[in-house]
Formats: C-alpha cells, sequence, structure tokens
C-alpha cells in the first residue's frame, strides 16, 4: 500500500510540474511566438535545458504538448457555442466567432501552432519548426468537427462519412479565412463571420437534425 502511496504522489507531483512548465512554455510563446526556443522556454521555468527534455523529450513533444492543451480549449469553447440555446444560424456564426476570437486574441500562439519561424536558427538556439507539426492539429479538430455534425444532423445515406467530409472542410475554411483575415484585416470580424456563415448556410439550413440527437 505505501508504495503505491508513493507511486500515486510521484506521479501527482510530475503532473503538477509539467503544467507550471507548460504555463512557462506559454509566456515565452506569448512574447515570442513561432521563434521561441528550448533555451528560452527553460531559462523561463528557472530550469536547465536537459530537464525540459526530461518532461518532453525534444521540441516536438512540447509542441504537441503545447498543441493540445490549446486546441483542448478552443474545442471545448467550439463545443460550448454550438451547444448554446439559440436558433441554428446564430449558433454558426457564434462557432465561426469564437474561432476568431481565439486566434485574434493570443495572435502569437495561434503563429507558433501553425507557422514555422522565418528564421528558427540552428543548433543550440534554433526554434521550433512549427510547420510540419500543423497538419495533424488541422487534422484532430476536423475529425472533432465531424463527430459533432454526426451526432447532430442527418445526412441520409453515408451520413458518417459526409459528416467528416463536413468537419475537415470548415475547419480547412476556417484555418485559411482566419489566416489570411488575421495578417490583413481586410474587413471587421463580423464581416467575415457573416460571409463564412452565408457561405456554410445552404446545406446547413436544409439538413435536418439527427433523430434522438443533441441537435445542431
Amino acid at each position: 500500500m505505501e508504495t503505491t502511496h508513493q507511486a500515486e504522489q510521484q506521479r501527482t507531483s510530475a503532473e503538477s510540474r509539467r503544467r507550471e512548465l507548460l504555463e512557462a512554455a506559454d509566456r515565452v510563446v506569448l512574447r515570442d511566438g513561432p521563434k521561441a526556443s528550448m533555451n528560452a522556454i527553460a531559462a523561463e521555468a528557472g530550469i536547465t535545458k536537459p530537464i525540459l527534455y526530461r518532461h518532453f523529450g525534444d521540441k516536438g513533444g512540447l509542441y504537441r504538448a503545447l498543441a493540445q492543451r490549446h486546441t483542448d480549449a478552443l474545442l471545448a469553447a467550439l463545443r460550448a457555442a454550438l451547444d448554446a440555446p439559440a436558433e441554428r444560424r446564430e449558433r454558426v456564426e457564434s462557432t465561426l466567432e469564437t474561432y476568431l476570437v481565439a486566434i485574434e486574441a493570443r495572435p502569437q500562439v495561434y503563429r507558433f501552432l501553425m507557422h514555422p519561424a522565418e528564421e528558427t536558427g540552428s543548433g543550440e538556439h534554433a526554434g521550433f519548426d512549427v510547420g510540419r507539426h500543423s497538419a495533424p492539429l488541422l487534422r484532430r479538430m476536423g475529425e472533432e468537427l465531424g463527430v459533432v455534425i454526426a451526432e447532430r444532423i442527418d445526412l441520409g445515406p453515408g451520413s458518417e462519412a459526409l459528416a467528416r467530409v463536413w468537419g475537415h472542410g470548415i475547419v480547412g475554411m476556417m484555418h485559411a479565412a482566419g489566416d489570411w483575415w488575421l495578417g490583413e484585416r481586410p474587413c471587421s470580424r463580423a464581416e467575415l463571420v457573416r460571409g463564412l456563415a452565408d457561405l456554410l448556410w445552404g446545406r446547413l439550413a436544409a439538413a435536418a437534425d439527427r433523430a434522438g440527437g443533441p441537435g445542431f
């Protein structure tokens, strides 16, 4: 029993320390964006880089942990927008708005997750080569949204496969349009939301809710 208790304490302590290191990494990402480095994160956490590697393995491991942290939060916010007690069109617009608000509020985090640094450097001072990691992140969001659509909308024959098509298509649209908008600011956020909702609305307006599902 004592051994089990000690193991549980060690696990809890390791999880707490990992959260602290991720919070330190977040602070560096908020400051440096895609140019955040393992050296800078270790310094922010007040530890040596080998200790950082001990917790995350390598830069890719730390990136994946940060990506999961932020993607979990974003998906929770998107689900909350979809679950809000409102008409379908309003919830579609609210979900698009939620995504755009998230990337606008923390643009350096968004750029860290989605864009490689222009100059990553080399050796000890190399930044994160995050470009190769962004595709799995977007795929996860597409799959998650596909599940939500399949749970809520009756798309007829082949509904599950079509829901995945919609999920990945909507995520791709949000990402591409949001990336362009965040960089150029060609219109207001409200105008972008209305334009994207108009693009989606035809088929969404016609689709029936799945029987027994939570509704869309």
